[in-house]
């Protein structure tokens, strides 16, 4: 099977996540693309939808979903996105896409966070898929030289600016042993947004996609 097959494959089984009668909260990247196309599907069962970035916004109107304001929902059930790793203990880097803040937001609203990604996200240790950082533009530069004293490689994302404004720091060479600890190291920088590591919020179900099928981690 395709990387695109594989994705399909889980976004589609990740509708067994999907409670009727609710709003549910929805992320970004070209998994979660495949997830709002087979969410279409059974869009008279669902209230609408919480989305995390403008792509996922736009995509969610095309099938006639409706997208509500996070501030006008004092609850989701359920938050269903991807990731670009994960570890065992289901601690996420997330931000591939540059909409790692309004993940993290919503991801803290949900009572379950259901993680979809094909087997080569999974990872031992996360790192090697470069840490992306949300940064205030005039603290890029002290950003930057607080994450190489944590021991990474920050690098400006090219010609990119966030939703929000703002710029992004992918940070290569880190291995994240500790990711929670890493993750309150890293947003208690001046100028930092958020961080793109989702390890005090991270995933409670993972559906991954392999070739053999859908295989499913839950975590603690």
């Amino acid at each position: 099977m395709t990387q695109d097959e594989l994705k399909q494959q889980v976004a589609a089984a990740a509708l067994n996540h999907v409670p009727q009668g609710e709003i549910i909260g929805v992320g970004t990247g070209s998994t979660v693309n495949f997830f709002i196309d087979a969410l279409a599907t059974i869009k008279h069962h669902i209230q609408g939808a919480v989305s995390s970035s403008e792509r996922s916004t736009e995509r969610l109107r095309a099938h006639g979903i409706a997208v509500v304001d996070l501030n006008e929902v004092s609850r989701l059930s359920v938050y269903v996105d991807g990731a670009d790793e994960i570890d065992p203990s289901g601690a996420m880097i997330k931000g591939g896409g540059g909409a790692l803040t309004r993940e993290k937001i919503i991801a803290e609203v949900a009572e379950r966070f259901v993680c979809i990604v094909d087997q080569s996200k999974l990872v031992p240790t996360l790192g090697k898929f470069p840490l992306p950082v949300e940064v205030v533009p005039m603290a890029r530069e002290l950003v930057a030289r607080r994450l190489r004293a944590l021991g990474g490689d920050p690098r400006e994302r090219q010609s990119y600016v966030t939703d929000n404004g703002n710029l992004i720091l992918d940070v290569h060479g880190l291995q994240i042993s500790q990711p929670r600890e890493f993750e309150t190291r890293v947003n208690q920088i001046p100028g930092v947004v958020t961080v793109g590591l989702f390890a005090l919020r991270g995933a409670n179900v993972a559906l991954i996609g392999s070739p053999e099928g859908i295989q499913r981690h839950d975590y603690l």
